[in-house]
This record gives C-alpha cells, sequence and structure tokens, in this order.
C-alpha cells in the first residue's frame, strides 16, 4: 500500500514543473520561434512567408564551405588542445609542488577576463610591425615574424591559441576535480608493483579521468562550434573571409539587415551542432559504459 501512494504522489510531477516550464521558456520557444522566422523575410515588425528561399540563399553564399571549414578546424584545435593541455596542467597543479596556489590561480586567471578585452589587447600584441610578439622576436632572435592576424593562412589560428589561452583554465579545474577524486590506494598499489610515473599516468589517471575527458571535451567542441566573440573582435573575419565563421557570417547578415536569411543561419548552425555533438556525445557514453 505504500509502493502505490508513492507512486500516486503528484509531488514528482510539481517538483520538475518549474524546471521544465524554465526549460520551456527559455529553449523551447525561442528555438520554435527562431525556426519559424527563419521561413519568413521579417523585421521588427512584420513578417512575411518565404518557405525555404532564405535557406537556399543561404547555401548559396559563395564563402560558406570557407566557413564551415573554418568553423570545425577551429572547434577541432581549440577543443583538442584544451583536452591536452588542460589534463597536463591538472596532473602537474594537483602534485606537491612549490607556488601551486598561486599557479592555479595564473591558469584560471584568463577564463575570468574579458573576451573583448582579450582580443582587443592580443590584437595589438600580434601587430605585425609594432606588436609586442614581433618586436620580442626580431630584438631577441633576429627574426622577422609573420602578420599573425593579416596573413590568411595563420589568421584563424592565431585567434585559435588566444581563445586556448583564454579557454584552458577551465579545462583544468573540471580535471582537477577528477584526478583529485582517483582512490590514492590506485597510486600505492602500483608503486608498490614498481610502476613509473608515466605509467601511473597512463593506466591510472588517464582511464579513470574519462568522465572529466567527456565534459571538457563536449563543453569545448560546442564553444569552438559556435564561438563568434574572439574571432569578431581580433579579425572580423579577416582577413577577407580567412578566418570567417559561420557565427561571423550570420552576424555580417544581421548587420545587413537580412534578418531571415541570418535566422536560417542560425538553424543550420544549430543543426551543425547537433550533427557533430550528440553521435560524439553518444559514443564517449558508449566507450564509458564499456569501461
Amino acid at each position: 500500500m505504500q509502493q502505490k501512494r508513492k507512486r500516486r504522489s503528484p509531488y514528482p510531477t510539481w517538483f520538475f514543473l518549474p524546471a521544465a516550464i524554465i526549460y520551456g521558456t527559455l529553449f523551447l520557444v525561442p528555438n520554435i520561434a527562431s525556426l519559424w522566422f527563419s521561413l519568413t523575410r521579417w523585421d521588427l515588425f512584420t513578417a512575411e512567408f518565404i518557405g525555404l528561399a532564405n535557406f537556399r540563399q543561404f547555401f548559396s553564399e559563395p564563402f560558406l564551405v570557407k566557413s564551415i571549414l573554418n568553423t570545425i578546424i577551429y572547434a577541432v584545435v581549440t577543443s583538442g588542445l584544451k583536452t591536452v593541455l588542460g589534463l597536463l596542467l591538472a596532473v602537474l597543479l594537483v602534485s606537491p609542488i612549490i607556488w601551486r596556489g598561486a599557479l592555479r590561480t595564473i591558469v584560471f586567471f584568463p577564463v575570468m577576463v574579458s573576451t573583448i578585452g582579450v582580443g582587443i589587447a592580443f590584437t595589438a600584441l600580434m601587430h605585425p610591425t609594432r606588436g609586442a610578439i614581433n618586436v620580442a622576436l626580431e630584438n631577441a632572435f633576429g627574426i622577422i615574424g609573420p602578420g599573425w592576424l593579416t596573413d590568411p593562412s595563420l589568421a584563424l589560428l592565431s585567434v585559435a591559441f588566444v581563445d586556448i589561452w583564454k579557454g584552458v583554465g577551465l579545462a583544468t579545474v573540471i580535471y582537477m576535480a577528477g584526478v583529485v577524486s582517483i582512490p590514492q590506494d590506485y597510486y600505492e598499489a602500483s608503486r608498490i608493483d614498481g610502476a613509473t610515473k608515466v605509467q601511473q599516468f597512463w593506466r591510472i589517471t588517464l582511464p579513470l579521468v574519462w568522465p572529466a575527458t567527456i565534459t571538457v571535451v563536449t563543453l569545448s567542441l560546442i564553444s569552438g562550434l559556435r564561438y563568434f566573440e574572439l574571432i569578431w573582435a581580433m579579425t572580423g573575419g579577416g582577413p577577407g573571409f580567412a578566418s570567417d565563421v559561420v557565427a561571423s557570417m550570420i552576424y555580417k547578415q544581421y548587420q545587413a539587415g537580412f534578418y531571415g536569411l541570418a535566422t536560417a543561419g542560425n538553424v543550420v548552425l544549430f543543426i551543425l551542432i547537433a550533427l557533430i555533438v550528440l553521435p560524439m556525445t553518444w559514443w564517449f557514453n558508449r566507450r564509458e559504459v564499456e569501461a
């Protein structure tokens, strides 16, 4: 009878109702509205239904393929290096080293700095003739530094490395939480068996921080696929269209007043992220269960 009363209790439903309302208001309704407006030619006061014309026009953009390729390159480079560097820094910063607290602060500090501020600062540092980086290279090694943000072959990667510098602190914190949760008994047993530090890392640390790896890779990849602020602050998608990503293309359409076209681009970006992230998450979770 007690189990029957528990099943009939309305408490679980009412418990989740506020979260469901917030989720529906802040996520479902805006996404459904975006899908509708992507099928219209609209401004702040009127909306004219035009079907799939916005999507046809968006996919006919001459630099769309380039922007999609840039988006994928940017996401893979930033998420991959944040994952690797975050794990290595986490292992270092949980070990008994000198100035450990200060080093943790230094690593995490860029996360708290404004993205636009970081972009402006590094734009000055990477100036091809007066930037501190190229000036230091020339004075110290006699090397004429490249145009970090003006060379089409370097602009996107230059922004990516700034993004890595700014965001690796968050990945480090996530990995630190995973590393400190590993029972020390495993390490003590491995030391008794004669395992080296490298063997402990590969055989104990790396497998047991797999949940943290899933979190870091997923968050970093989603962030990289939809990233906009730092790219716009440092290059504006240039030189030319060399560092344009899908998000910057969408913003340019908004600037030009093509709101329906830009909304269609947002829908395309959402689908692109879902097609990449959902299968990857499923594969990660399957690996975790098998492990």
